[in-house]
């Protein structure tokens, strides 16, 4: 009896841990990928510094280099503390080609913090797959026709590509 209780116990634990995976391939994400995914992957991304300026949301990727957190000097406290031996940065975009839902996209996971007239955005939506190369996870944001500030935390590495593109 005892036996049968602590198999079912296993089962039961192993069962719960598969259903916390995340999806994997790009089949699974929850909306269509390939912009965002050739934007993440072009040749031609724009270098950004942490700290840089952008004049404006561009529909081509860019590459953010990331320090650690310390060094980061995110201008706003990251909404999930950063894990040791992990990378944040940001930038500070001057303007959004018009209000609405934009998609943002990361190369690699990490934790994302837009924040827009003072407040931190919560993502309206969000879609994430391991085994997908070139993304890992994609949010969509509701942005206005104004400056706003993109933190990047808890990266694996140096340096993350990004996509904004507007929402279809």
């Amino acid at each position: 009896m005892r036996t049968a209780f602590l198999i079912a116990l296993l089962l039961l634990g192993a069962v719960s841990a598969r259903a916390a995976e995340e999806p994997s391939g790009c089949d699974k994400f929850k909306w269509d990928i390939t912009q965002a995914r050739a934007a993440l992957t072009a040749p031609d991304r724009t270098n950004v510094n942490s700290g840089g300026e952008l004049a404006a949301v561009s529909p081509t990727g860019l590459m953010l280099a990331l320090a650690a957190p310390a060094d980061a000097k995110l201008p706003s406290p990251p909404e999930r503390a950063p894990k040791e031996g992990t990378f944040a940065g940001f930038a500070k975009f001057n303007a959004v080609p018009k209000a609405g839902v934009y998609t943002i996209s990361l190369s690699e996971g990490a934790w994302v913090d837009v924040v827009q007239d003072g407040h931190v955005l919560k993502p309206k939506a969000f879609s994430g797959a391991t085994d997908c190369t070139g993304i890992r996870k994609t949010m969509k944001y509701e942005l206005a026709a104004s400056p706003f500030l993109l933190q990047v935390s808890g990266a694996k590495d140096k340096a993350i590509s990004i996509a904004i593109l507007p929402s279809e």
